[in-house]
């Protein structure tokens, strides 16, 4: 027990599997305010990093966090193939959970890919969805490469060329390769040194059973080899009928010319750079960005 909510985890059956939740309870409740279901990026990064997004239960809001099927402490599945990893699966799991917990009326945050999860889930235009918040997204994967493209022209000196060298050669894993990529993240994905723990955490568990990672994304952020490689929301945009949230990062991977679809195609749509972060925002300012989800999320409650 916190100061302000209570925590409770369980899991809950989907398919022949189990699906980890975690609910973060105000201990005082504000009578209008809608729980709101966390979605984590990756795909396969559990829910570890997105943990900061509890403290919305301070204002008197459920907070939902869950682990994706495939990671984390939800049921894994290594040897499954990797056409059973789609964007319809993680879809299906999150409407098997909404229905499990009896949500009449919620909220979606969605973080990363978790974003991209949400503009899914939005799409197909649930009556008990109230709004959606999409947080260092792409509305697809195509502007996501080509924008990981740009920033890694603008490491330093000859960091691109090693890279494409040991990419085109298979050799991600090799040290050097892998300096590289540090360098990378530590300018476009967590700009916070020493990498926060929640971070650290969801990196290990994805390390230690990469299957799903592996399969839709790839060995790392900018090098896009596995399934989701085609993926796109962007014609379906307009589907979305709910307010939504489009937030990023100063130095964001999820550039611009990335999530500029969202604002474009949705109705009701506002959108926030967060001055000096990158795609780990509410890591490396959470104060700012939660007090911006809060008033979205107050604002869109009825």
């Amino acid at each position: 027990m916190t100061e302000s909510w209570t925590v409770t985890e369980r899991t809950i059956p989907f398919r022949t599997y189990e699906t980890w939740i975690r609910i973060s309870e105000p201990n005082t409740p504000r009578p209008d305010a809608l729980p709101v279901v966390v979605l984590h990026g990756g795909p396969g990064m559990a829910h570890n990093y997105m943990l900061p997004f509890e403290r919305l239960a301070a204002a008197g809001r459920t907070v939902i966090h869950y682990d994706q099927l495939g990671c984390g402490n939800s049921t894994h599945l290594p040897d499954s193939p990797a056409e059973f990893w789609t964007p319809d699966l993680f879809v299906e799991e999150f409407f098997n959970l909404a229905a499990s917990l009896g949500l009449d009326e919620f909220h979606v945050l969605g973080q990363s890919w978790g974003g991209m999860l949400a503009a899914e889930i939005a799409v197909r235009q649930p009556a008990a969805l109230r709004s959606v918040s999409i947080l260092n997204s792409p509305a697809s994967m195509a502007l996501w490469v080509q924008a990981a493209a740009e920033l890694r022209l603008k490491l330093p000196a000859g960091m691109n060329e090693t890279m494409s060298k040991y990419e085109a050669a298979g050799k991600t894993n090799d040290a050097e390769y892998l300096s590289c990529v540090d360098e990378f993240y530590r300018r476009h994905v967590c700009r916070v040194e020493p990498t926060p723990k929640e971070f650290v955490d969801s990196t290990k568990q994805m390390e230690a059973e990469p299957t799903v990672y592996h399969t839709m994304n790839g060995p790392n952020e900018f090098h896009v080899i596995g399934s989701l490689k085609d993926w796109s929301i962007v014609e379906e945009l307009p589907k979305v009928n709910r307010p939504t949230l489009v937030l990023a990062g100063e130095y964001d991977e999820a550039t611009p010319a990335t999530w500029t679809p969202f604002v474009n195609k949705i109705s009701d749509v506002r959108s926030v750079v967060i001055d000096g972060a990158s795609h780990c925002a509410h890591l490396e300012q959470p104060a700012v960005v939660l007090r911006i989800v809060n008033d979205f999320l107050a604002d869109h409650d009825s």
